[in-house]
């Protein structure tokens, strides 16, 4: 496993060792303590999402609140996704920046966002099997999030906005300068 740095501070890019042959391949996916000693952190996940999308739909941008703050790794099983990180933190040196990260069922690279900061991904894949670790559990009354298209932050989803599809929650989300 090799942990890349982002730009952002704490992010990192995650590329496992695959052994691949003729037969297919094997990767150790998570191993808490390869992971935590590559980090320099002890990161404890304690909660495994999953998501099923078709191409276009666009997750995001959410982060928990406080107490219920979540890090998380997050990968794709199959099919291909453009996976975003804002930083949020405002005493960070990366903050108001984002990283965004190709993700995808054979690459296998992982993405690692830390507390404080907003996620999200769209499928550029007919479908896509998104999957992630959490170390906090989910809290509804502690969800935030940053509408997906804000000026500020200026992302390039790599799809036009007319393509991508939002939950209804998703499309009222605040903008950054209205959370700072």
């Amino acid at each position: 496993m090799r942990l890349i740095e982002t730009k952002l501070k704490d992010c990192f890019v995650v590329e496992p060792n695959v052994f691949a042959d003729d037969r297919g391949y094997f990767f150790e996916s998570y191993n808490e303590e390869k992971f935590n000693k590559a980090l320099g952190q002890n990161i404890n996940f304690v909660q495994d999402n999953e998501s099923f999308s078709s191409k276009g739909v666009l997750r995001g941008l959410h982060f928990q609140k406080g107490e219920f703050a979540q890090a998380k790794l997050v990968r794709v099983i199959k099919g291909e996704v453009l996976d975003v990180a804002v930083d949020l933190r405002p005493d960070s040196p990366s903050f108001g920046k984002y990283e965004s990260v190709v993700l995808t069922g054979e690459n296998k690279k992982q993405f690692f966002v830390p507390r404080g900061f907003a996620h999200g991904f769209v499928v550029l894949s007919d479908t896509a099997i998104f999957s992630y670790k959490c170390d906090n559990f989910y809290n509804k009354e502690s969800e935030g999030g940053l509408i997906f298209n804000d000026k500020t932050l200026n992302i390039d989803w790599k799809l036009p906005e007319s393509e991508c599809l939002l939950s209804e929650k998703d499309k009222i989300l605040p903008t950054f300068e209205t959370l700072f």
